[in-house]
């Protein structure tokens, strides 16, 4: 499992933002089309119907998220500390991103979890925005496209890749 952009790269799974589990939402990039996944959510846009494919509310990578990362971080820890048995209070959720599919019919919303913690680093937004709009132009793009995402994580060992990499990996398939 590996993070590049927006795009969480599980074996030949794509998916933007977080890979969900249960009834989490979130949202599949298959060679069929865009999978909405999760409680009210659950349906597929075929790619020949999709004509428009963007994400918004994405968190920005910048010090002061990173600061406020460390700051829950440590609070969470005296808290934990401070009392024995479990915290009273329940964990906040993730931040959630919006995927937008444009279609004849309109625009459908999907949520999709943030996968990175203190946000992604603005190339990597920009360069992940461009390859979603590259799905959207035609069958032969986005089958190779996907199919090169796919192939990289089936064949990727470890964590998500450092800075540099992601952002080589993401222009090479926004080509």
């Amino acid at each position: 499992m590996a993070m590049v952009g927006l795009f969480w790269i599980a074996e030949g799974d794509v998916y933007v933002g977080a890979k969900p589990a249960g009834l989490a939402p979130g949202v599949r990039l298959t060679p069929e089309g865009v999978v909405g996944l999760g409680d009210g959510q659950s349906s597929l846009c075929l790619w020949e119907d999709v004509s428009t494919l963007t994400v918004a509310d994405v968190p920005v990578k910048s010090l002061m998220r990173r600061v406020g990362a460390v700051t829950d971080l440590a609070l969470g820890t005296v808290k934990e500390l401070a009392l024995p048995g479990g915290s009273v209070w329940a964990d906040e959720a993730p931040a959630m991103m919006t995927v937008r599919v444009g279609s004849a019919d309109g625009e459908r919303e999907l949520g999709a979890y943030v996968a990175a913690a203190v946000g992604y680093p603005q190339t990597e937004i920009d360069l992940s925005r461009a390859l979603l709009s590259r799905l959207t132009e035609g069958a032969a793009t986005m089958a190779t496209t996907l199919a090169a995402m796919s192939e990289w994580g089936r064949a990727w060992e470890g964590g998500s890749p450092r800075g540099a990499e992601r952002e080589r990996l993401l222009r090479s398939w926004v080509g």
